[in-house]
């Protein structure tokens, strides 16, 4: 049987064109994919430098408050030590007898002494009994204002903080 070299001239034409086309095609996709992986990791690229850049805005902040904070806490120290350096002469001039705590001694109306109407220039006191503390009694009373004076810090220092938050915001 006689090969009709016409048709398998066309039929070769045919696959080779196919053959062509798939190669064609084949470059082309390629091409877009490897388009579309340099997009992509531009991208990525890109993500990547705006999340430093975020993060690098962040611990910027976190520095930014932890100086804030130590400055803070500096002054707070400051402050308490301040008063317990004062709580403590006080207490040291309470031992040595270089100071005195009294209290005045209020007169009632059935004892027939007035109070006065108006304080005179040297003082505000109204009444001229004044009684002296016990040393130990002393001592036992600057201890409660020098926990006052320690509450009292610490409260400013925590409304600090709070004005400063809410300022930030």
């Amino acid at each position: 049987m006689a090969l009709p070299w016409k048709l398998v001239g066309v039929l070769v034409l045919v696959l080779a064109g196919f053959g062509s086309a798939w190669q064609f095609q084949d470059w082309r996709y390629d091409r877009q994919l490897s388009e579309q992986a340099r997009l992509n990791g531009e991208t990525l690229n890109q993500l990547a430098a705006a999340s430093a850049e975020a993060q690098k805005a962040e611990q910027d902040k976190r520095l930014a408050l932890e100086q804030r904070l130590a400055a803070s806490e500096q002054t707070h120290y400051r402050k308490l030590s301040d008063a317990q350096r004062d709580q403590d002469r006080m207490r040291d001039r309470l031992a040595t007898a270089d100071l005195r705590l009294s209290v005045l001694i209020g007169a009632d109306s059935a004892g027939g002494c007035d109070v006065p109407k108006a304080t005179g220039a040297g003082g505000v006191d109204h009444a001229a009994v004044r009684a002296r503390l016990d040393p130990t009694h002393a001592q036992r009373i600057i201890a409660i204002t020098d926990t006052g004076d320690r509450g009292l810090i610490a409260l400013q220092a925590c409304q600090d903080y709070v004005r400063k938050l809410v300022r930030e915001r």
